[in-house]
């Protein structure tokens, strides 16, 4: 995951949030050299694109390994359609050839 080119660090407002020690930590550690400030930002912009409907999808039938049966306890949004996933409607978890569990939409996987 790259992050979003909104604007260059100079033009950037400074905020201040507090996390825990082992948050913080942890986030470091997942970010490897990339740094765990843009980390942030990448989960920030992904949090707010999806919420704000302009959501854009960012992998491919061929990023999915596997997938698995599920129901939706929220709503989540499919990583390669875009489409919205109700609560309570099924779905499917895919595994990504980088490890993550993404949510699928139960026609994504389709041909």
């Amino acid at each position: 995951m790259q992050t979003i080119p909104k604007t260059s660090t100079t033009e950037m407002e400074v905020t201040s949030i507090r996390l825990e020690k082992e948050l913080k930590d942890r986030l470091k550690k997942l970010a490897y050299n990339k740094g765990y400030q843009a980390l942030i930002r990448d989960i920030l912009w992904t949090y707010v694109e999806q919420k704000s409907g302009d959501y854009r999808v960012k992998f491919s039938n061929s990023d999915i390994r596997a997938s698995l049966p599920a129901t939706a306890q929220q709503e989540e949004r499919c990583v390669l359609t875009g489409k919205v996933i109700r609560p309570s409607e099924a779905m499917l978890f895919g595994l990504t050839t980088n490890g993550d569990m993404v949510p699928l939409s139960i026609d994504s996987m389709k041909d």
